[in-house]
């Protein structure tokens, strides 16, 4: 089965094996936000078991 290159672009796996994935909303109707909210944005977030498991299915 091929790679998905579009799954491939919007997730990051680690050494470990976790599934890493930009949190929702950082690209518009950001002045409405507070400045912590887009600060926390910022950063990866690790993605749910449950959902880990059809990405990865999608990426192998």
């Amino acid at each position: 089965m091929k790679t998905r290159k579009s799954i491939l672009k919007r997730f990051k796996i680690t050494k470990t094996g976790k599934i890493l994935h930009r949190p929702i909303g950082q690209d518009h109707f950001r002045a409405k936000k507070s400045g912590k909210k887009i600060r926390q944005t910022r950063k990866l977030v690790k993605l749910s078991k449950a959902d880990s498991r059809k990405i990865r299915k999608l990426l192998h």
